[in-house]
C-alpha cells in the first residue's frame, strides 16, 4: 500500500526556506533599466529613456550654441567660448553673448522644459494626449491674471508672476470644481477646461479693447508668446522657480504613477487620490504660470512634447523627465527659427502655433482612427 501522505514542514523549516526564496526571486520589467535608491526614494530609468534624454540634452546644447553665434553681429564658436570664459580680449563680443543673447537662450531651454513637464503632468492625470495647459484653459487663466496686472497695475515682473500664478490657480480650481462629479474624470476635465478657456479668451479680448492703446499694444505683443527682451532677472527667477517645482514633482511622481492605474488601484496602494491629484495639478499650473509671466502664453509645447517624448522612448506612459528634455529642445529650436530662419523676426509663439496646430490636427485624426 502506497503512502500518499505528504511530509509536513515544521514552522522552523518554513522560516528557514523563506530567505532562499526571496534571494532567488526576480522581477522582469521587459526592458533594461537603472535603479537608484537613496533612503526612502527610489528612481528607475529605462536605458532607452536615459539615452534619449542624453541625446536631446546634447542637441539642445548645440542649438543653444548656434543661437549664441547668430544675429546682426555674427560670432564664431571660438568667440562665444572666449566671451563665456571671461577672456579679457573678448570686448564687445562678451556684451553681445553674456548680456543680450545668453539670457534668451537659457530662458528658451528652461521654459521649454517647464512647459514639457507641465504637459506631461496633465496628460498623465487625464490619461489623454489632448490634455495640456493651453487646451484645458490653465494657460488662458495665467494670461488673464498677468493681463490684469499689465493693464490695471502696470507692475513689475514679480507682480506679473504673482498675477499669472493667481489666475492659473483660480482657473484650475474653477475647472476642478465644475468637472467634479464623485471624482474628476479626465475627459470631463478636458471638456470643462475647453469651455472655460473659451470664456477667458473672450474676457482677455475685452480687456485688450478697453485698455489704453499703448498698453494694449505692448500686452498684445507679449501675449503672442515672445522671448524678446528677456532679461537676466526674468531668466534667473523663472529658472529657479522651475527647478524648485521639478523637485516637488519628483516627490509627487510615485503617487502620479499610481493614479495612472485608476483611483481604485491607487487607493489600494495607499495613495490619497484627491490630495495627490490636487497637489500635482497646482504644481503643473505653477509651471505654466511661471513661463507665462516671463514670456507670455507660449502654446502647443506642452501639448506636443510629452507625446513626442513618449514615441521616442517607447514608454508605456508619459514620462516627465523625457517630456522636459523634449520641451527644452523644441522651444530652443523654435526660437532660433523665429529669429533667424524667416524673412523677419517673429515671436516664438507664432512658430509654435504653426507647428503645434499641424501636430494637433494630426493627433486628432490619429485618435479618431485609433478609436474607430
Amino acid at each position: 500500500m502506497t503512502d500518499n501522505t505528504r511530509p509536513t514542514m515544521l514552522p522552523d523549516d518554513r522560516a528557514s526556506a523563506l530567505p532562499e526564496l526571496e534571494s532567488t526571486a526576480t522581477v522582469e520589467f521587459g526592458y533594461r533599466s537603472i535603479v537608484s535608491r537613496r533612503g526612502p526614494l527610489a528612481l528607475r530609468w529605462s536605458m532607452r529613456t536615459l539615452l534619449i534624454c542624453t541625446a536631446l540634452g546634447v542637441l539642445t546644447l548645440l542649438i543653444t550654441v548656434v543661437a549664441l553665434t547668430l544675429g546682426d553681429y555674427p560670432l564664431t564658436v571660438g568667440q562665444v567660448w572666449s566671451a563665456l570664459s571671461g577672456d579679457a580680449g573678448s570686448g564687445f563680443a562678451r556684451t553681445v553673448v553674456v548680456e543680450w543673447r545668453l539670457p534668451r537662450a537659457l530662458a528658451a531651454v528652461m521654459f521649454g522644459a517647464g512647459l514639457g513637464a507641465a504637459g506631461a503632468v496633465f496628460q498623465s492625470l487625464t490619461r489623454n494626449p489632448l490634455a495640456s495647459p493651453d487646451i484645458i484653459g490653465f494657460s488662458a487663466g495665467s494670461y488673464t491674471g498677468a493681463l490684469i496686472v499689465i493693464i490695471l497695475v502696470q507692475g513689475s515682473y514679480l507682480q506679473l508672476a504673482g498675477g499669472a500664478l493667481i489666475g492659473g490657480v483660480a482657473t484650475a480650481a474653477l475647472v476642478y470644481v465644475v468637472a467634479w462629479r464623485r471624482g474628476v474624470q479626465g475627459f470631463r476635465l478636458i471638456i470643462v477646461g475647453i469651455a472655460v478657456s473659451a470664456m477667458l479668451t473672450s474676457f482677455n479680448t475685452w480687456l485688450m479693447l478697453t485698455a489704453d492703446l499703448e498698453v494694449a499694444m505692448s500686452a498684445a505683443a507679449w501675449g503672442a508668446g515672445s522671448l524678446n527682451g528677456t532679461s537676466w532677472d526674468q531668466t534667473l527667477y523663472g529658472s529657479t522657480s522651475i527647478l524648485v517645482l521639478f523637485a516637488v514633482l519628483a516627490v509627487l511622481a510615485p503617487g502620479l504613477r499610481q493614479l495612472e492605474l485608476g483611483d481604485d488601484s491607487a487607493k489600494a496602494t495607499g495613495v490619497r487620490t484627491e490630495p495627490t491629484r490636487l497637489a500635482v495639478m497646482v504644481t503643473g499650473v505653477a509651471l505654466t504660470a511661471t513661463v507665462t509671466a516671463a514670456a507670455g502664453p507660449i502654446v502647443f509645447i506642452a501639448l506636443a512634447a510629452p507625446q513626442i517624448a513618449r514615441r521616442l522612448t517607447r514608454s508605456p506612459g508619459v514620462t516627465i523627465a523625457a517630456a522636459a528634455f523634449t520641451g527644452a529642445f523644441l522651444l530652443a529650436a523654435a526660437d532660433v527659427v523665429a529669429q533667424h530662419a524667416l524673412p523677419i523676426a517673429l515671436p516664438v509663439g507664432v512658430v509654435t502655433v504653426v507647428v503645434g496646430g499641424a501636430y494637433l490636427v494630426w493627433l486628432i485624426i490619429h485618435e479618431v482612427r485609433r478609436r474607430a
